[in-house]
């Protein structure tokens, strides 16, 4: 497959690039930075500097063009302020999308974040730091503009993230409001950042998990196992 990734000097989106490029797939690694360009070289992706803030959607759609798979893996980070998380944890995606929808690219995996369902419908929780809420309301906000589209998608709510070894097992769960809008509890946990690349990665060869919404922590089932329920 010919896989673009946004958010290729990403921790996750590293490890995922290494995992995809062994099996023999071309991997395009969006970065907004050139100095980042000899990492993902070295991971095996082939680098475009591209600034997803910055960008049009026929920009993206170009560098978009005969991929079978699109990974949404960027993030403002922990540090920055409520107007960059806007811009790229929401705003970079909905570019994404459109640019995938512009090229044909009916296949999209977005990374986002457990409880996301925390500040849906306005909620502002007490137990939820102020700087946290505006970062959950982006991964809402670009969760449900994905969810709108007749695109092939799936999204990934990891756990807390960690830098641990992987483990290789993990416990994969439809997360999100069920059918008859009820929200379904999400099990609080950690999981390392390879393990979310491994899913990734097998969500992306089996095709597993169409237009779900999957909560990802460490568990018991190996990670082939886990993602092949949802196919």
């Amino acid at each position: 497959m010919r896989i673009v990734i946004a958010g290729a000097h990403g921790k996750i989106a590293r490890s995922l690039t290494r995992e995809l490029t062994l099996d023999g797939h071309t991997v395009i690694g969006l970065i907004r930075n050139a100095e980042q360009k000899e990492d993902l070289l070295l991971d095996g992706a082939q680098p475009v500097v591209l600034d997803l803030e910055n960008s049009s959607v026929d920009a993206v759609a170009e560098v978009m063009a005969d991929a079978d798979a699109a990974v949404f893996a960027a993030g403002a980070g922990a540090v920055s302020g409520d107007a960059r998380k806007n811009s790229v944890d929401l705003g970079a995606s909905v570019l994404l999308a459109d640019a995938a929808e512009s090229a044909g690219v009916r296949r999209f995996v977005q990374i986002s974040s457990t409880g996301a369902d925390l500040v849906r419908d306005g909620a502002t929780p007490d137990s939820v730091p102020a700087d946290f809420v505006a970062y959950l309301q982006a991964k809402l906000g670009a969760e449900e503009d994905l969810a709108g589209r007749d695109l092939d998608w799936t999204i990934v709510r990891p756990g807390t993230l960690t830098d641990h070894d992987p483990i290789g097992s993990v416990r994969l769960e439809r997360t999100g409001p069920d059918e008859s809008g009820t929200v379904q509890p999400e099990t609080q946990g950690s999981v390392p950042r390879a393990d979310v690349a491994a899913v990734l990665a097998e969500l992306l060869r089996t095709g597993a998990g169409s237009h779900t919404v999957l909560h990802l922590i460490s568990g018991p089932t190996p990670v082939a196992k886990a993602v092949a329920v949802f196919a």
